[in-house]
């Protein structure tokens, strides 16, 4: 009889842990690292870009701090915005003024559907960013092959850290730049790509803008679910 309670004793807690581990599946944790600027192989996700692509002036880096007394290292993202053109440029803008930088491509999508903000721990010089995000373009039509992307300021205080939380309802649909009428639900599931970038114009009231330097230091990047 013994052996016959222990038997089911032990059926019973393998049970529990089947179902503990079945629903931290179904129940994903709060949050969700999505990127840690940690790392030199971290950076290798990453490309810039710039209006230098279209004859523009602009520039831009990345690169990895030193970790100093045990601290971990972070990103750092600067580099100067001009308004000005080459003449000589092949494909030309009438103006400059912009850098970013953009994740790779991944090796398949980051499924966000689990979660409803997205989160950024930034040092900067305050000026407006862009955070970005990307999702497959839901109609594949022969006039737009591009990702569908989406949009949303981000504020970044001088000199010390900032957490920015974004909620996902946030960002709004864009084409190349600029906001567009359409009614369109992002689809947080199939995140192909995340960007940050900065304009020599606008932005929100109050925020530093014009051409010259920028400077922006970044910890992580989070996905967070704020509502249960």
């Amino acid at each position: 009889m013994s052996r016959f309670r222990s038997l089911l004793q032990a059926s019973l807690n393998a049970t529990k842990r089947a179902l503990a581990g079945n629903l931290e599946d179904l129940v994903p944790p709060s949050e969700k690292y999505v990127f840690r600027f940690n790392s030199k192989e971290e950076l290798k996700r990453w490309h810039l870009y710039s209006d230098s692509e279209y004859g523009g002036l602009s520039s831009a880096s990345l690169e990895i701090t030193d970790s100093p007394n045990g601290s971990s290292a972070t990103g750092v993202f600067s580099g100067n915005l001009s308004l000005d053109v080459n003449d000589g440029a092949r494909l030309k803008i009438s103006r400059g003024g912009f850098c970013g930088m953009r994740s790779k491509k991944f090796d398949g999508y980051i499924d966000l559907d689990s979660y409803d903000t997205l989160a950024l721990k930034l040092k900067g010089d305050g000026r407006c960013y862009i955070s970005t995000i990307y999702t497959e373009n839901w109609v594949n039509s022969p006039g737009q092959q591009e990702d569908n992307s989406w949009q949303a300021f981000v504020h970044v205080p001088k000199d010390n850290w900032y957490i920015a939380k974004i909620p996902l309802a946030r960002y709004l649909p864009t084409w190349r730049g600029n906001v567009i009428d359409a009614e369109l639900e992002m689809n947080p599931s199939r995140v192909v790509g995340i960007s940050l970038s900065v304009n020599a114009e606008g932005g929100v009231p109050g925020a530093r803008s014009g051409p010259g330097d920028f400077c922006v230091e970044i910890d992580w990047i989070k996905a967070l679910r704020m509502q249960n």
